[in-house]
């Protein structure tokens, strides 16, 4: 077997070496038996439209570790993402995307340190991760460049999938886009931990994470980028880093851990087969039971923890991620035809406990794409003070140039209502979030309760470009 992080160009080498051919479907023949199917490349006609021929590439899968004692390192390196072509791009540990961290709730993972090899300041901020203010990646805390920072990860939530990325004031839109993400899995006794997974979850080679992105690249195959306030819309989607791929999936049950890791662009998932997605979880873990959906609108920051069953799928066949807004075909899921695990749950799966009694309504517009209720972000400014350990309301409107996916960091929050534009709530808003996504004419309103820590946080715009030009406020939670 393959290691999970095989890389297509070792891949080419070690055929070449062998004497293999290395040409599109003669490199399939040569090596067939040898290869197992999720590390073979594809080249067939386009399952999502019928025409056409397109050469697929297996899906990178992220390595995964733990944070205790990790040192995670920015740096610019070299990448393969176009065929042919080395692409420069900026990574934690060498990798695009950065390893996936697995925490277990309940466990402080001490020794974590950001090393900064870029040649601008930078920080790590744990997208999710409720943790104390002085390790929660604030642009005040951000380190020069060869400087470190050191991070004491008390882990003390639900389980969740949540990610890791930049947080420098102005720079985080290119730092982000270059390439500086991962995934970062928490778990706990009820999903997937200590307990033995009592759900019956899919775990190991059949639990994916997904971080799904654009990109645009120039003739060389480097990444082209500009910070304009409007925001940056690349014309290639990327899943985990890897153009075109593909997935060979057995006959089971598999869990996608779905991120939307773009700087601007919303994302609208869909099965080419008209399938449903069977949604278990969003930003803030668990859901209180299984949901099905044909569609998930995705923002910038949000995530989504689904379960695709493929029992039925037969050897060779193909069943298409897709985005019918942007005309994607994203992700190909192609059966293998070997004998899988899993099931579908049934009946509950988390308990939500629903906030209530708001002692006070704060509002929040989003002026443009630059302001907060009227101001610019001020780095050293404090905005607001929020009262520990008790329940507010919170209501977002947009005051034009939204979407806005508004991210609050230091506590998670229940959707209670959006009116105007769309008009609903969505039932991958249920539950706990971070992120929700305010459009053009709407009004959100949230209940939020700071239980974790005091101290300094964020409240700003997701669109990294908006959040980069002054969409962002300091609040204290005391």
């Amino acid at each position: 077997m393959l290691p999970s992080m095989f890389d297509r160009r070792d891949f080419i080498r070690a055929v070449a070496a062998a004497g293999g051919a290395v040409a599109g479907s003669g490199l399939l023949a040569a090596c067939a038996d040898e290869i197992p199917h999720e590390h073979r490349l594809l080249t067939g006609p386009d399952l999502a439209t019928g025409g056409g021929t397109v050469t697929r590439y297996p899906l990178r899968i992220p390595q995964t570790v733990s944070p205790s004692g990790l040192t995670l390192q920015a740096a610019p390196g070299s990448a393969s993402i176009l065929p042919g072509k080395t692409t420069t791009a900026w990574m934690y540990n060498g990798q695009l995307p950065g390893p996936s961290l697995v925490t277990q709730s309940g466990v402080a993972y001490t020794g974590v340190t950001f090393q900064n090899g870029l040649s601008q300041e930078s920080i790590i901020h744990w997208h999710g991760l409720l943790v104390e203010s002085q390790y929660d990646g604030h642009p005040r805390q951000v380190v020069g460049p060869g400087s470190a920072y050191s991070y004491g990860l008390k882990v003390a939530q639900r389980a969740a999938l949540d990610w890791y990325h930049p947080h420098p004031h102005m720079k985080t839109g290119e730092q982000v886009y270059r390439g500086l993400a991962g995934a970062l899995i928490v778990r706990d006794a009820v999903d997937t931990g200590l307990a033995g997974n009592p759900l019956g979850l899919p775990v190991g080679p059949d639990e994916i994470p997904l971080i799904i992105r654009d990109a645009s690249f120039d003739s060389r195959g480097n990444f082209q980028f500009s910070n304009k306030s409007s925001g940056f819309w690349g014309n290639t989607p990327l899943v985990n880093g890897t153009f075109s791929p593909y997935l060979g999936v057995n006959k089971g049950v598999y869990r996608f851990r779905l991120l939307n890791g773009c700087n601007a662009r919303v994302l609208r998932l869909a099965l080419g087969n008209g399938g449903a997605f069977t949604l278990i979880g969003n930003d803030g873990g668990l859901l209180d039971r299984v949901y099905t959906v044909n569609e998930l609108v995705a923002a910038p920051g949000e995530r989504f923890d689904i379960l695709l069953d493929f029992r039925a799928l037969a050897t060779g066949a193909a069943i298409m991620l897709r985005d019918p807004d942007a005309k994607w075909n994203i992700l190909e899921f192609r059966g293998t035809g070997v004998a899988g695990t899993g099931s579908l749950p049934a009946g509950s799966l988390s308990s939500i406990t629903p906030l209530s009694n708001p002692v006070t309504t704060r509002r929040f517009t989003f002026d443009g794409m630059t302001r907060i209720n009227g101001k610019v972000y001020a780095i050293n400014a404090i905005e607001f003070t929020v009262p520990f350990d008790t329940t507010e309301r919170w209501t977002f409107v947009t005051n034009g140039n939204g979407p806005h996916p508004v991210h609050v960091h230091g506590a998670v929050f229940q959707v209670l209502a959006r009116t105007g534009g769309r008009g609903r709530l969505f039932d991958w808003e249920r539950g706990w979030k971070d992120t929700v996504l305010v459009n053009d004419g709407e009004t959100v309103d949230v209940l939020i309760r700071f239980t974790a820590h005091r101290g300094l946080y964020l409240m700003h715009c997701h669109q990294l470009a908006h959040e980069d030009a002054g969409m962002m406020a300091n609040f204290e939670v005391a």
